[in-house]
This record gives structure tokens, sequence and C-alpha cells, in this order.
């Protein structure tokens, strides 16, 4: 799926970015391109002009009061912790902090190894 437009960022600028993300996939969600870390869904297309991404909600808030012209939630998205994001509206190095800042709160959290001890006898 490739969408061009004359201005801004395009879903190919958003897989190319997050797909440089460490543990990152591209998968199909909903219909459209999904990118996950670890099998854990952290962005996806929602049309040719935006995105959704994992965020906190606190941060979300203030995305959406700082720039309401690159950030948005419908109400469908109020209870969850993501951001609708406008591609005509957000440069690539924003796009990319976005991004990385989502995969890091998406992936899971690494584990302390189990060592196991010898058993005395």
């Amino acid at each position: 799926m490739t969408h061009r437009r004359t201005s801004g960022t395009t879903v190919d600028d958003v897989r190319r970015l997050a797909l440089a993300l460490p543990d990152t996939e591209e998968r199909p969600s909903y219909g459209t391109p999904g990118f996950r870390v670890k099998d854990k869904l952290f962005a996806r297309v929602l049309d040719a002009d935006s995105i959704v991404v994992a965020v906190d909600l606190e941060w979300r808030d203030s995305l959406v009061e700082s720039d309401p012209d690159v950030f948005s939630v419908t109400p469908h998205y109020l209870r969850y912790p993501w951001v609708i994001v406008r591609l005509a509206a957000v440069g690539n190095a924003t796009l990319h902090d976005l991004l990385a800042e989502a995969a890091r709160l998406s992936a899971p959290a690494k584990r302390p190894s189990i060592r196991k001890r010898p058993i005395r006898k």
C-alpha cells in the first residue's frame, strides 16, 4: 500500500521510519498496514491521511493541546492510549520520535533471566 501526497509525510515515510526501529515488523491491522514490536501493535495506518500511534495518555493530552493541527483523538480512542497523527502536518523528525517512543512503550518488558541453581544433594 503506497500513498503519496504533494507535501508532508507519507505512509511510505511511516513504513521506513517504523521498520528502522529494533525488533519491528509490518503486519496488516484492520486491513491497513500495522507496525509491531515483538508482536505488539505500536502504530497503524488509519487512511491515506493519518496514522494512530501508541502514547502515554498524559502525553497524548499534551500533544493534542499543543498542536491540534497535527494531533487529535476521536471518541473511539478516548479511553485508549493512542493519538491520531495527521501525516500532511507532521515532519519526519517528529514522526520518528513518536514512533520510537511508541515502540518503546509497547515493547514487552524485559524479564530478568532466571538462573537455575544447582540442586544440592
